[in-house]
């Protein structure tokens, strides 16, 4: 690795690749979706290290503090080739570590759920689950709706409860908005039984009694 005002830039660390003599390896470009961002959170878990574990927001720069390691360039960087190293890294100070990285996109969850806010989630979930974590849609909320908003404008993409967080456009300091169901869904039962009501009325009224 070499270090660039401070920052640690990551080298490629690809199984069974590495650099030319004389020449440094770059991390190749993202191939998935699950890449890091500047907002997103790295959950650290190192075996048997607690006081290395923890959880490290990625800044506004691209860049996240790990312990003993320092500052670290992590934007656009796969957690793959994150994990790997970290794992190599941290090898100058651990025997055999075993590193495990999730990132946590940090979502507003609004609209009609129980428990609208912040929640920092698994991006491997999906949209049900983060619903969940809000305390899940109230009675009005309308689960087939749910709404991508960023920056207060609405994403142009359909969001069912299967998704994964990962396999859709959001970003950490998106929304995720449970809009209400309309007025004649949300009281269909109710009209409904005030037409059979109704109904059981008129035809009562039109039987002819003897």
């Amino acid at each position: 690795m070499m270090r660039s005002r401070g920052v640690i830039v990551v080298l490629a660390l690809v199984a069974g690749a590495g650099p030319l003599a004389g020449q440094q390896a770059v991390l190749p470009a993202a191939t998935t979706s699950l890449v890091l961002a500047p907002g997103d959170v790295v959950r650290l878990k190192i075996w048997r290290e607690p006081e290395l574990s923890g959880d490290y927001q990625v800044n506004e720069s691209g860049t996240a503090v790990f312990p003993r390691i320092g500052v670290v360039a992590v934007q656009e960087i796969t957690t793959d080739s994150l994990q790997r190293y970290l794992v190599t890294t941290y090898e100058a100070y651990l025997r055999n570590p075993a590193v495990e990285v999730t990132v946590l996109r940090r979502v507003n969850v609004l609209g009609a759920v129980r428990n609208p806010g912040l929640y920092e989630v698994d991006a491997t979930k999906t949209v049900a689950d983060v619903i969940a974590e809000a305390g899940g849609a109230t009675g009005e909320g309308n689960l087939k709706r749910v709404e991508l908003l960023r920056g207060g404008r609405r994403v142009s993409v359909l969001l069912t409860q299967e998704v994964r967080l990962a396999d859709a456009p959001l970003r950490s300091g998106d929304q995720l908005f449970v809009p209400e169901r309309s007025w004649f869904n949300r009281h269909s039962g109710t009209l409904a039984a005030g037409f059979l009501t109704a109904g059981a009325i008129i035809t009562a009224a039109l039987i002819p009694r003897n």
